[in-house]
């Protein structure tokens, strides 16, 4: 495939049931805008849960556990609720919920940033277990549509179709933004948004349309 066919099999996806799919799930997302500040760091707390694992994964232990045990538990007993639900790597991740209580309230204090990408930056420097995929995923989870998620399935993606000439051995912050860029020129070809273009490129890697 190369540039030209994605951005056909693309166009295809939006005319279908597929479309509709990503359009309704493209409107929880901007409908989250509305919720509280407790599903707001209750959904941090699921794209801690989704690193290195799955989405499904991470919706079902949020479920599970819930805002009142990612806020208010003991790290101990938070630790085994995380166990208990399924969760890997849960005394990790654990850890990092319970230091993250400090950023309750992120709904109101990401106001205070220019854009989205000012945003992300402050999200990666200070939001334990975030990095740039991380705080990319929180951020279009709760309503941002200008940043992208450059996680395994959509790098493959993008270099297979050309738009990125090789996959980096490693994702570091310099790379991500590079191949950042070079999405933000093919969501443009793609007349798409990247909260919607991330959609399309997942169902075309994973046959899903998730979170």
């Amino acid at each position: 495939m190369n540039q030209k066919k994605l951005l056909s099999e693309i166009t295809l996806l939006k005319n279908n049931a597929v479309g509709e799919k990503v359009n309704s799930r493209y409107s929880e997302f901007q409908e989250f805008k509305n919720k509280s500040e407790e599903d707001w760091f209750s959904e941090l707390c699921f794209c801690i849960l989704t690193a290195n694992t799955s989405s499904e994964m991470g919706s079902r232990v949020q479920k599970a556990v819930g805002f009142d045990g990612f806020y208010k538990l003991p790290e101990k007993k938070l630790v085994e609720k995380l166990k208990s639900s399924g969760c890997r790597f849960y005394n990790r991740r654990a850890d990092f919920i319970v230091k993250n209580r400090k950023h309750f309230g992120l709904k109101e204090k990401l106001k205070e940033f220019e854009n989205e990408r000012i945003a992300r930056d402050y999200l990666s420097e200070n939001v334990k277990g975030f990095g740039f995929k991380e705080a990319s995923h929180f951020l279009r989870n709760t309503g941002s549509t200008n940043v992208a998620i450059l996680d395994k399935h959509v790098v493959n993606i993008l270099a297979e179709n050309l738009i990125i000439s090789e996959k980096p051995n490693t994702m570091n912050k310099k790379n991500y933004l590079e191949i950042e860029c070079k999405l933000d020129s093919f969501a443009k070809k793609a007349n798409l948004n990247h909260a919607k273009l991330d959609l399309y490129l997942w169902y075309l890697e994973t046959g899903k349309v998730l979170k």
